[in-house]
Parts: C-alpha cells; structure tokens; sequence
C-alpha cells in the first residue's frame, strides 16, 4: 500500500510544506508553527526544503536533527510510521555535478528534481511559501495524481502563499510574467492583505484568499503590567528592506532630549557592518545596541517601552503583531501592501508613518518617550491583537480552506 493510500485509509491528509529552507525568518517562522499544529491535528506533515540554513527554527516534533539530518525517510515511510518518527524532511537540491549547463538546464534539472519528490510522497496537498517556490510547486504538481480523502483519483492540489509584496517577490519582466501565468493553474491562493491583491490580475484575485498568521505561541502571555524599560526595540534581518538604518538616525535625533532611552536591535543580516557604522557615524553606539539573532525574543523585548518597523515593504509583519501582543507602543511604517495598515489604527494603537521619513520617526518617538500615559494607553490597545491573530482562531481557519481545496 502506498503512503498516499495509507493516509486516505487512516482518513487524515498527508500535507507537504515546500519553502527554501527553515531558517530564522518571517516566512519559515509561520510555515514551522503551521506544520505544528497539523501535525498534532494528527495529520501526517512533511517538509521539501532546497537546503539546511542553520541557525533554523527547532520544530518540537521535527524529524531531523540539529544539523538537519532527518531521522528517517519520508519518502519511503507508511503513515504510521511517518506519524510516528514526526514532521518529516526531503530535501531538493539536486547533485551538484548535475547542474552544470545552462539556467535552463539547471531550472530543469531542479524541476524534475522536485516533481519527482512530490510524485513519491504522495501528499493530499502541497503548500508552498514565497517567490519562485511557488512557480516551481505550481509547475512541478501538474498532472500528478493521488487518490483524495473520498478514494477518488485526482489532481494534486497545489497551494502557493505570497508572503510579502508581489512586485517583489516577483520582480522583473520573467517573473512577472512567470507569476501571472502560472498563478491560474493553482488551487489555491493565499495573500496576506488587499494590497497584494491588487498587483495581480482579475482572474487571480478571484481565487485569491486572505489568511493571516497567527501569533507565536511563545508570544502568547498575560501583558506585563509593570514599569517598562526606556527601551526602543527593533527585531528581524538588518537589510535594505528592513531598513533599520532609518531607526538609527531617528534614535540619534532623540537623544538630546531623552538620553537614558537605549535602542535594542535584534537580528542579523547583511546590512549589520553598514547600521553599527551608521551608529558610530552619530554618535549613539553607546546606546545602539545590536544583539544579532537570539531565541528568546519574547523575554527580551516583553519589559520594553516602543516597538520599531522600518521597513521598505512588508506583507503582515510577523515581529509587528508579536511586539503589539506583548503590549508594546508601535511604530511602524506604512508601508506597500499594507499590512501593518491592517494592524495599526494611527494614533489610537500606535502610529505609521512614511517610509524613509526619519524627522516622522523621531517625532512619533519623541511623542512616546515624553508621554508615559500614551504609550501605557497604546501598548493597552495594541495588545488586543494576541486574542484577534491567537493560534486557536487562526489555524482552524488555514484548516477549512486547506481542507476544501483537498476536496
């Protein structure tokens, strides 16, 4: 018996999760907590990643281990066995001495690579997260077959999730065109707001849904009550995007007037040689202070006063909605797409403002530090958040429209 009849017989689906690799971002973050909870759902669950990106997000039923070496092989394991081991994990990238040609060749190469993954795991569904991902899950499921939930032969359904904004996920005249081909043939498709909507054409957005991420459960608390800490915090990857140099230059502008404020940053990423001299450059390294990436982001950023998003362009900003949760005074910019549009009413549970506009900033922070009771009041209003995007509203609703693509 095939797995894939295994999981019809055992009337529980067998979803594959296709992403880059599990490394510590937004994306991965919200792909490893859904692959959580539908495997304690009972759901047999396996990951397709191109590659091992450690420092990863440690999954508590991963089936590999901390150099990612999976425990056993999914590709070849029954249902029982897979629900047994855990979470399982093939991985995409071809042999190295086979790409050798051309882009083309290489694209086809990696193409069959995956197609025939996806053809021995036999999922229920694949769900794919972010950029050429997703053209290549949309490219590599058609015409595969796998018997549903009802014993019926058919196609397998291709779910693809844009996780940022599309004109940049798929930037340039091929992928555009890529994207607006290749879309259509999907299932499903899962945005993050309306504004990602309107870069595609009609016939994408009528299929299109809106599903939000839930918060991390690590992030789900009662808010602290207590003195916060004259703290500005930052958290995510230091690059051109996220743009956390525009945090730097409005910090530097307060600190005649506040100078026992310290601004937190927590992350890594290429742009951090570029933001740490920019703190030099202004004199504020003394109060500029850069972690790099560290797994107890909640217990460090739960006492703090602000909340900063800088960046350039954004979908539904994971840290944001996990900062508010906590309590914490947002600032974000508005960015396109809108997502912390969506999160933020302007001056009622924090404030957004243009992106790039560093004197908006500084003024926004100035306006929280002089004011003890508007950021309590804000930080009270931003956490109602932790009970509109909490797992146990969220997930059920990845489910049913998982599940009714499935069927």
């Amino acid at each position: 018996m095939t797995a894939g009849c295994t999981a019809a017989a055992a009337h529980a689906p067998h979803l594959v999760l296709y992403i880059g690799s599990l490394q510590k971002g937004g994306a991965e973050r919200v792909l490893g907590n859904l692959a959580e909870y539908f495997f304690t759902l009972g759901w047999r669950v396996t990951f397709v990643t191109t590659y091992c990106h450690p420092p990863e997000y440690v999954l508590p039923h991963a089936g590999w281990d901390a150099d990612g070496k999976p425990s056993y092989d999914p590709v070849h394991a029954s249902f029982e066995e897979a629900r047994a081991k855990g979470i399982g994990r093939v991985y995409s990238d071809p042999d190295a001495g086979l790409l050798t040609g051309s882009r083309v060749h290489n694209f086809v190469v990696r193409y069959r690579v995956l197609r025939n993954i996806f053809k021995t795991l036999h999922p229920d569904l694949v769900l794919s997260f972010s950029g050429k991902n997703n053209l290549m899950a949309i490219a590599a499921t058609r015409g595969l077959v796998r018997t549903d939930l009802q014993g019926r032969r058919r196609q397998v359904p291709c779910a693809v999730s844009v996780r940022g904004m599309p004109a940049r996920e798929y930037a340039g005249r091929a992928m555009t065109l890529c994207a607006k081909a290749l879309f259509p043939l999907a299932e499903g498709v899962i945005l993050q707001s309306k504004g990602a909507a309107e870069w595609f054409p009609a016939r994408i957005r009528k299929k299109a849904v809106i599903l939000p991420n839930s918060i991390n459960p690590a992030f789900i608390r009662p808010v602290y009550q207590g003195e916060r800490e004259k703290r500005v915090v930052l958290v995510g990857r230091l690059d051109v995007n996220k743009n956390e140099g525009m945090a730097v230059r409005a910090f530097a502008k307060t600190r005649s007037r506040h100078p026992e404020y310290i601004c937190d940053i927590y992350g890594d990423g290429p742009s951090r040689k570029e933001f740490e001299a920019l703190a030099a450059q202004l004199h504020v390294s003394d109060a500029v202070r850069f972690h790099g990436a560290v797994s107890d982001v909640p217990e460090r950023i739960e006492h703090a006063a602000v909340y900063v998003l800088t960046s350039k362009a954004e979908g539904m900003p994971n840290a944001l909605i996990e900062a508010m949760g906590l309590g914490l005074a947002p600032i974000s910019t508005d960015c396109p797409s809108y997502g912390p549009r969506g999160l933020i009413r302007d001056g009622e549970n924090g404030f957004l403002v243009p992106v790039d506009d560093v004197d908006a900033m500084a003024d926004r922070l100035l306006r929280l530090m002089d004011d003890e009771n508007l950021r309590r009041e804000m930080g009270r209003r931003a956490s109602a958040v932790q009970e509109e995007y909490a797992p146990s509203r969220i997930n059920p609703m990845w489910k049913e429209y998982l599940l009714g693509l499935m069927n």
